[in-house]
């Protein structure tokens, strides 16, 4: 009896939990977005709705809710309606296979890190048919933006992976995190880490490489047709990317879970709203660059540091066997 309801509890009870909370660590980081971007500007931010303006997320989900659920007459109504589930359902994929702390993790195999890959490339399928979709010279112009600048820092990010694979020696999420236990893998790939930093940013297509939906150029680019509860899911979706973004830089050079005196989950936590903040910081600190410039920095200087970063790692791990 204890065996099958220790198995509801791994196969039910704790998806359930990880998911309601994700949600709201996705509503309450536009919260925390607005508070801290008034505390870095001197200004006073959210304030109004509840103490501190812990409400205001309870506010802002209200009017999504009610305001019409408009679909332009000339869109592509079935891709329209398509388009924001599926940005919600690859972010929530994506953390199926998170090791939160031992024993707290939805799924867990062996080929983990390319299913995170896998789930990366499928994301931006939610961004071209948005931008199809509506019909909306704007918003096309932000889908091709998008599919260029994700497409390219994928390749980037693939390669700064693959120094984590050689020295971990696995694409397991969770033995990478074991692997750690000694020395994380921020001291072993510190180049590594900044590729891979530089492409999440870029992935998330959060300021300041927020071009996709620059609003001094292109309104808001892929989904400027969208409101109500379809522009709820682009917007939770876009904190939601960069939780997960968080997590990983967390588990692949920050050693996870692991840490002295606290509980490995509370470690988890703090480490990777650390990484929440600073992506918070870039947007309150770093203009924006130019389109060109963006791609010109993957293509002419990140992939050469990726393609170093992978040749010198594997020469170390094979130089004691020559």
């Amino acid at each position: 009896m204890s065996d099958f309801l220790g198995d509801i509890t791994g196969d039910f009870i704790i998806p359930i939990v990880i998911l309601v909370a994700l949600l709201l660590a996705g509503a309450w980081s536009t919260w925390l977005e607005r508070r801290i971007l008034a505390w870095w500007q001197d200004r006073l931010g959210p304030n109004r709705v509840g103490p501190f303006g812990l409400l205001q997320v309870v506010a802002d989900m209200i009017k999504i809710f009610t305001k019409e659920d408009w679909i332009p007459p000339f869109a592509d109504k079935v891709l329209f309606v398509i388009a924001p589930m599926i940005v919600m359902i690859m972010m929530m994929l994506g953390f199926a296979i998170i090791p939160f702390a031992p024993g707290i993790q939805i799924a867990h195999f062996d080929n983990g890190l390319l299913f995170l890959l896998a789930i990366s490339s499928l994301s931006v399928y939610s961004i071209m048919l948005a931008g199809f979709s509506s019909n909306s010279k704007y918003a096309l112009l932000g889908a091709m933006r998008t599919a260029a600048q994700m497409l390219s820092y994928e390749v980037f990010m693939g390669l700064a992976i693959m120094g984590i694979v050689i020295v971990a020696d696995s694409f397991s999420l969770s033995k990478i995190v074991e692997a750690q236990a000694d020395m994380w893998f921020i001291i072993a790939q510190p180049l590594g880490f900044f590729l891979f930093l530089f492409a999440g940013i870029a992935e998330s297509h959060r300021a300041p490489f927020d071009l996709p939906e620059a609003e001094t150029e292109i309104v808001a680019g892929f989904h400027t047709e969208y409101a109500s509860m379809k522009f709820g899911m682009f917007f939770i979706g876009e904190y939601l990317g960069v939780i997960l973004i968080s997590a990983l830089i967390t588990t692949l050079y920050f050693g996870g879970w692991q840490g002295p005196w606290l509980p490995p989950l509370l470690w988890f936590i703090l480490k990777t709203s650390f990484f929440v903040l600073f992506f918070i910081l870039l947007r309150a600190a770093i203009p924006r660059p130019r389109y060109d410039q963006l791609m010109a920095f993957g293509w002419y200087i990140l992939l050469p540091l990726a393609l170093l970063n992978l040749l010198v790692t594997a020469a170390w791990q094979l130089a004691p066997t020559l």
